[in-house]
């Protein structure tokens, strides 16, 4: 109560000058007029020695003693708090014709504010990625779809929510991890937006997805040293989508290993889960690389799982998923071998293979990421996903995807913003290591 009646009392004198140092706290509060009558003005000269002062103290300015329950010096506070308003530099503003900051979105004159502009991840350029009209290196595609779950629906807003949580990252950032590094300078990367995703049909909105990702695969990149196509960054959307992005990638690059940061294995057969299961649901975000393998769209033997830790539905699951080429890393690995254990099995089982990364935000802990669908429990924490990432340095990505992310399951955007940076980390890797 006493902070709230301190906070009254500023505001009520700030438009005054109280000229007693021992006038009386009671009558103010009580809203005694003759208090607040007597005000004299204070000269330049107070100004400018206050401002000269040895004594000046920036706290002591802002705040004040009044603020902590003192009121010994409360007229000598009031007044440089009043001073401090007289002695600031007056705002000079520009022509009222001249927009150039509000439609640049940035201003030398004034601090940008990250919420403004067109939403797009990073506040990168919005483009047209599938006319073939435009260069560029990356290309960051989001896929609104997450009829294929079997849980929880909601990561068709998942490129939202992970555009929203970039809006305070800057395109002029360097990493403190990496010396000199700054991602958005060292290539051309934009945001394609959302291509249309029909919620009717499952089959029609993947191929929608594999239709969009294809044509941008055919684009030329702005910088031929980091890759011979435009690469695709996508934000998911149910774990579904990657089987689309993984046809798009095989017509360019052929069959890839992949890196699969997940709780679940992914690989399951739909027919000896359910035999009775219709064509249509035996697609879905625990099936794709059944469906992948099956096609023939990944590698036989360079394949790995990070972060298991979801209980398998019956005994043969390990053994059809070591058929079409995983090995299983478990998320309590970390415990007995550590990050670099980790990092030394995953590039041991992808050698020198075009690689694939796709990272299931479930892999985390439920404390680091509760905004998704299928939690489990015992996951990796963010700094130890993030930690993974960023020692695959050297391996050739030709192409990356975070998905389920379910915003309307999240606190305070903690999984937002940790999938955003799971992006940024799967962009480092494929700027920082060209793909011929």
């Amino acid at each position: 109560m006493l902070f709230i009646w301190c906070n009254i009392l500023t505001n009520v004198v700030a438009a005054s000058i109280l000229p007693q140092a021992s006038f009386q706290i009671d009558g103010l509060l009580a809203g005694d007029p003759s208090i607040m009558e007597s005000v004299p003005n204070i000269i330049t000269e107070q100004v400018v020695s206050h401002y000269e002062s040895k004594n000046y103290n920036f706290l002591d300015e802002y705040f004040g003693q009044v603020y902590f329950g003192d009121y010994s010096d409360l007229e000598k506070t009031i007044r440089k708090q009043k001073t401090s308003l007289w002695a600031s530099r007056e705002v000079t503003y520009p022509d009222k014709d001249d927009i150039t900051d509000i439609v640049s979105g940035r201003s030398d004159r004034y601090v940008s504010n990250p919420l403004s502009g067109f939403l797009s991840f990073a506040h990168l350029p919005l483009t047209n990625c599938f006319s073939g009209e435009t260069k560029f290196d990356i290309g960051i595609v989001g896929a609104t779809f997450d009829t294929g779950v079997s849980f929880r629906p909601g990561s068709r807003f998942g490129p939202l929510g992970i555009r929203m949580a970039t809006k305070r990252m800057s395109s002029g950032s360097i990493s403190p991890f990496r010396k000199n590094f700054s991602l958005f300078k060292d290539g051309k990367i934009v945001d394609c937006g959302d291509p249309p995703m029909t919620p009717i049909d499952n089959r029609i909105a993947l191929d929608q997805l594999y239709r969009a990702e294809r044509a941008i695969l055919k684009t030329k990149p702005t910088t031929p040293s980091l890759s011979k196509v435009s690469r695709i960054l996508t934000l998911g959307g149910d774990h579904t989508v990657t089987l689309s992005c993984l046809r798009a990638v095989y017509e360019k690059w052929g069959k890839v290993a992949v890196i699969h940061f997940d709780s679940h294995l992914d690989t399951i057969d739909p027919y000896q889960m359910n035999e009775n299961v219709t064509e249509y649901a035996a697609l879905n975000h625990g099936t794709f690389f059944h469906w992948a393998a099956k096609r023939g769209l990944i590698s036989e033997s360079k394949n790995v799982h990070v972060g298991l830790r979801g209980y398998y539905e019956n005994l043969n699951d390990t053994q059809r998923d070591s058929a079409i080429g995983f090995e299983r890393i478990m998320s309590r690995d970390i415990d007995d071998i550590g990050i670099a254990g980790i990092v030394k099995r995953i590039k041991d089982r992808v050698g020198d293979s075009k690689v694939y990364i796709t990272v299931d935000i479930d892999s985390l802990d439920p404390s680091s990421a509760p905004g998704t669908g299928t939690v489990e429990p015992g996951g990796f924490s963010s700094r130890e996903l993030l930690t993974i990432l960023d020692k695959l340095e050297g391996l050739e990505v030709i192409g990356a995807d975070v998905v389920e992310v379910a915003p309307p399951y999240d606190t305070n955007e903690i999984t937002t913003m940790v999938a955003s940076e799971v992006a940024r980390s799967l962009l480092g890797l494929m700027v920082i290591t060209p793909v011929q």
